[in-house]
């Protein structure tokens, strides 16, 4: 897997001119962490590349403060333990900003490490509310809607289709119960009455759910919620298993685990699935905005494909970085944390954003359903 790893990562950086050294001195060094590797592995490698091509289009509009982003990437594993050896192994290189996040568990273990080290670290996609929270990191920012705001939309959709048996497929970490808890507050919060006839939890790499689902089954639920980060390997698992299962009821997948990469390996089972996001590159607002078409195209030209929303997040991150350090005129990690916390940019990726004063950036999200052709539908 190191040897994979390695080639992956010396290919990137060679196919875009970015290996250590192409730009001498005169470069800006930020550092990647995310997993390259395992079951999140594909997804990490399409979020690195999709920066890779925010970079180049940085560095073609003349950089930050006039000198060249260089992307220095790291493989987390998905292991909290690893996450905080290649935080590290950054900050010893001495990168302005490290850009991080697809499992909440290693995000929180990261945290307090790049913040001890004066070094500006930004969340793109975990979702886990203690990020936010200051303590390990004061000067925290994140580009992914948080578990809160994710569980008042899928509440909203559970009381509008007046379901009133839901079960709950969960992943067992941070990430995981914050996703059930905050659509069970919601629900609350909304004076909705339901049963809860059914809760099965498992561990992240877990991809055999057909006990866990011949459970839920046999409880009859109107809505089944399943949450799972391992988008590589366990998310089209559930899919494709509860299809095999005949699992009645509708299937609705928490916030931002559904990207086409999960459709395509879950293939016709996907039919009738319904989610929720916050960015469809091809689906207005986005499809006419001049900063995602750059984008879009960027990574099309570099990578061969179309960017979903984890790529896009982890692009507009380092974009909405180098505005602020350029509007600051400066890489200071404080100022340039008090410029995007509370802070509004125009002409980004997501179009014109605001960040919450604990940094936390706003979104709007879209209910989608999967048609037979495995393609995402948003409801207008």
């Amino acid at each position: 897997m190191i040897k994979f790893v390695s080639k992956w990562a010396f290919a990137l950086t060679a196919g875009l001119g970015l290996a250590a050294g192409a730009f001498a001195q005169d470069t800006v060094k930020v550092g990647v962490i995310f997993p390259l590797s395992g079951g999140a592995g594909p997804q990490g490698q399409h979020v690195t590349q999709a920066i890779q091509s925010m970079a180049a289009l940085i560095n073609e509009s003349g950089g930050v403060l006039g000198k060249k982003i260089e992307v220095v990437s790291r493989d987390d594993e998905s292991t909290p333990a690893v996450g905080i050896s290649r935080a590290n192994e950054l900050i010893g290189q001495g990168v302005s900003v490290i850009i991080e996040g697809w499992n909440s568990p290693v995000t929180l273990a990261m945290q307090p490490v790049i913040a001890r080290a004066g070094v500006l670290d930004i969340t793109a996609v975990s979702k886990a509310d203690p990020i936010l929270s200051g303590e390990g990191n004061p000067l925290a920012v994140r580009l992914n809607s948080s578990n809160s705001q994710d569980g008042a939309v899928i509440a909203s959709y559970i009381a509008n289709s007046n379901a009133k048996r839901i079960a709950f497929l969960t992943e067992n970490d941070a990430y995981g119960n914050g996703a059930q808890e905050s659509i069970e507050a919601e629900l609350k919060k909304l004076n909705y009455s339901y049963q809860k006839v059914a809760e099965e939890k498992f561990p992240f790499a877990q991809a055999d759910f057909r006990v866990a689902l011949t459970n839920v089954r046999a409880a009859n639920p109107d809505i089944t919620v399943a949450s799972n980060a391992n988008e590589g390997l366990c998310m089209p698992a559930i899919i494709r298993q509860a299809k095999q299962g005949r699992l009645g009821g509708k299937l609705v997948t928490a916030v931002g685990t559904v990207a086409p990469s999960v459709l395509s390996v879950a293939g016709e089972a996907a039919q009738g699935l319904i989610g929720a996001d916050i960015y469809f590159p091809d689906v207005e607002p986005f499809a006419s905005n001049p900063a995602n078409k750059r984008f879009v195209a960027k990574n099309q030209e570099l990578f061969k494909y179309a960017p979903d929303k984890f790529m896009a997040l982890g692009a507009t991150a380092l974009q909405v970085w180098a505005m602020a350090a350029n509007d600051v005129k400066s890489l200071d990690r404080e100022a340039i944390a008090k410029r995007i916390r509370g802070g509004s940019f125009k002409g980004t990726v997501f179009g014109d954003i605001t960040f919450e004063p604990n940094g936390q950036m706003k979104s709007r999200h879209y209910i989608f359903t999967v048609d037979g052709g495995g393609k995402m539908t948003v409801q207008k």
